[in-house]
């Protein structure tokens, strides 16, 4: 799936047949499997995102697939293992394509597909603020906005894997009591609308549990600023995404009398800044793979979709309160 310039998505990417280039001494031909379409893969083809590709460019930065043939000095990879981008930019919505060794990361192929293909992006990203900014032990709490979000629904499951609490902010909406379902199945602790943020009605929370050291944040704007509340003294809140597009804005008495910490999250700079540092990257998969094989982490709510009926899945991407990954089969 391809696209020649910046736009929108249904509009600008298109679906082409291209030649698989020469295998290479360091190359490997993959066979994908499966590719998701996130948030970050529209922003990129709409040309809003700090990190773009070279025009032409091939969507997707997210998937899984199956190693077909390996150049002659490719070392740690062998025809029929399963790899996911090491990195973002890979172009994973193909069939099949031609990558260098060190854009590729191997997993294990006991997992479940969608697992596999929807790894290397929201679970790693909930992994890492779970475990970079507070350090949290089993009894403490957290709280996040846009819970039913890829990231969200990872979050809720590693938290409770470690026996951290979690209080899950979600938008009003009419199917509401189908989603509180689906998210206290995941081991949700505690779900709340925004509007409930303002309401005394949350005290009665934090009888049962402490006050959260730690907030997501991936929304911005009034959601933000009235999670905030809810944050312990020098407590942090990790901003990570803006899906409301308004500023983060924090009251003065905030900082002054609770001494609360902002900071940021990019999965993207992580990966660049630990690119030397395999030990900690292959300790975060292996984690993860483990909580997968215990059914403790699950693929996100998925819709397939056939590659051929791409335009419909960009298009449902991006309709407001789809609770539901499209990933296109390849």
């Amino acid at each position: 799936l391809l696209y020649e310039h910046h736009g929108e998505p249904a509009a600008v990417v298109q679906l082409k047949d291209l030649e698989v280039p020469q295998l290479g001494d360091c190359d490997v031909h993959v066979k994908m499997l499966a590719a998701p379409i996130n948030p970050a893969d529209i922003n990129m083809i709409q040309g809003t995102y700090p990190l773009l590709s070279p025009l032409p460019a091939v969507g997707g930065n997210e998937g899984v697939g199956e190693v077909l043939e390996v150049g002659r000095r490719v070392a740690a990879l062998r025809p029929g293992d399963w790899v996911i981008p090491a990195d973002a930019g890979l172009g994973t919505w193909r069939t099949r394509g031609v990558f260098p060794e060190e854009m590729l990361l191997k997993v294990p192929s006991d997992i479940p597909l969608l697992c596999a293909a929807t790894l290397s992006v929201n679970p790693c990203t909930a992994f890492r603020m779970l475990a970079d900014f507070e350090s949290l032990a089993p009894g403490d709490s957290i709280i996040q906005n846009a819970a039913n979000s890829g990231v969200g629904q990872a979050v809720i499951q590693i938290a409770r894997a470690s026996g951290i609490k979690t209080i899950n902010v979600v938008r009003d909406r009419p199917d509401l009591p189908k989603l509180v379902e689906r998210l206290m199945a995941l081991g949700a602790d505690h779900i709340v609308t925004e509007g409930m943020l303002r309401k005394p009605e949350m005290k009665d929370i934090f009888k049962s549990i402490p006050r959260p050291r730690l907030a997501l944040n991936c929304v911005g704007g009034k959601s933000t600023t009235e999670m905030l509340r809810h944050l312990q003294p020098k407590g942090t809140m990790v901003t990570y995404g803006g899906m409301a597009k308004q500023p983060v804005m924090v009251p003065v008495s905030a900082f002054i009398f609770r001494d609360v910490r902002l900071r940021g999250f990019w999965m993207t700079q992580w990966r660049k800044d630990h690119a030397h540092d395999q030990g900690s990257v292959a300790a975060m998969m292996d984690a993860l793979c483990q909580l997968i094989r215990r059914g403790q982490l699950t693929a996100p709510a998925c819709t397939k979709v056939p590659l051929q009926d791409y335009r419909a899945a960009l298009e449902a991407s991006m309709m407001p309160f789809v609770s539901s990954k499209q990933i296109l089969l390849l």
